[in-house]
């Protein structure tokens, strides 16, 4: 992890597998990578107490709430955190990493005060672990899947079926994060319906140059012309991204819809203000801001 200076802003860089949700998925990778995931489940841990060790307190008279959240939140939620620090006088600390590897941290013990994960399953680890109380859990927002090309397109992808042409290079999120379970959720869905053509799932994952630990290196990966496509949420693609690439809209039949969930940490040192948090994302400014990304409202 690393922690960009003075924002109150950690990174997560680190990368845990878990078991695959679908055939796709457990064709995606061979072998189990046990030990290889256990190695990095701990250095996961470890260099998140090394870092939150070595992070600047928080300003004299400032209560500071540190949030653990998806990567895909980091734009919307860094805005986020800026308006409620400014309206409750605290200071908001983010560690931003792929869902997994923050349950992974949770899980392990690491001190934090509100978690936003990118799907369901692994608010479930934290609340399994103790660390979340189901009836404090609220969905907060949605997002779907995109399609990502470089602007200028060098392997001519016009459809989401283009992904299947033979020697194109694709990056997907890693299967163990969010992201890329609903990517192979995608490709099990668009393997079954008849505007694709038959194998396509396997065709396409025959492509896959990489697994990425988190939404955002797709993105990265794409925009520096290092893959032809990637798979990544809608709201991935802001500001000047949007002058980099090319975006190709996946079938509504086929789409996955991604739901956020929220909640306060059972055993926050900020309890009160974690759940003023919780409840300024849900509210109308929170809700606000995550439009203004690119996020849509979760349906009632």
């Amino acid at each position: 992890m690393t922690r960009m200076a003075g924002t109150g802003i950690l990174f997560g860089t680190c990368h845990v597998r878990d078991t695959r949700p679908s055939t796709i998925a457990g064709a995606a990778h061979g072998g189990s990578g046990r030990p290889a995931a256990a190695l990095r489940w701990l250095f996961a841990c470890v260099a998140f107490l090394l870092l939150t060790a070595c992070t600047p307190p928080a300003q004299p008279g400032r209560p500071e709430l540190v949030v653990f959240a998806a990567a895909s939140l980091t734009d919307a939620f860094a805005e986020i955190g800026a308006r409620f620090g400014e309206e409750h006088g605290a200071t908001v600390t983010f560690n931003f990493a792929g869902s997994q590897t923050l349950a992974g941290q949770l899980t392990s013990g690491a001190p934090a005060d509100v978690y936003a994960s990118a799907n369901a399953r692994q608010m479930q680890a934290a609340i399994d672990a103790g660390r979340i109380e189901p009836a404090d859990v609220r969905d907060f927002a949605s997002n779907g899947l995109v399609i990502v090309i470089p602007r200028d397109n060098p392997a001519s992808i016009g459809s989401p079926a283009d992904l299947a042409a033979p020697d194109l290079k694709l990056v997907l999120a890693d299967a163990a994060v969010p992201a890329g379970q609903y990517s192979l959720q995608f490709l099990d869905n668009a393997s079954g319906d008849p505007a694709f053509p038959p194998g396509y799932g396997a065709a396409v994952l025959a492509n896959v140059a990489s697994y990425e630990e988190n939404v955002r290196a797709v993105l990265a990966k794409v925009t520096l012309g290092e893959a032809d496509a990637g798979i990544v949420y809608s709201s991935d693609v802001t500001g000047t991204q949007r002058d980099q690439v090319q975006l190709i809209a996946i079938p509504a039949a086929v789409n996955v819809v991604a739901t956020y969930p929220i909640a306060p940490v059972a055993d926050s040192a900020q309890p009160e203000l974690a759940r003023a948090f919780a409840d300024f994302v849900v509210g109308p400014t929170g809700q606000a801001i995550l439009e203004k990304y690119g996020f849509d409202h979760v349906q009632p």
